[in-house]
């Protein structure tokens, strides 16, 4: 699927509260441990079923630096 699909997986799956093809194009050029990309013409495409582990992954580190993306727990009542 191209960075634009994920993206939106992304959001669709709960994985994380937001993800843009861009901030996709970015952990791409910087992160080396982001998965296998592949080019078709001019669109970046990925194998979901690899990215999905990844995208997790770093969610969860992402979650860890910022409170406002982790998952509560209870409802505070």
């Amino acid at each position: 699927m191209t960075f634009r699909e994920a993206a939106q997986r992304v959001v669709d799956e709960g994985i994380a509260p937001t993800m843009s093809h861009q901030r996709i194009s970015q952990l791409y050029k910087t992160d080396e441990d982001f998965p296998p990309v592949q080019t078709i013409g001019r669109a970046k495409v990925l194998d979901w079923k690899i990215a999905k582990t990844y995208f997790v992954a770093h969610a969860a580190k992402a979650a860890s630096r910022d409170s406002r993306r982790r998952q509560r727990e209870t409802d505070e009542s």
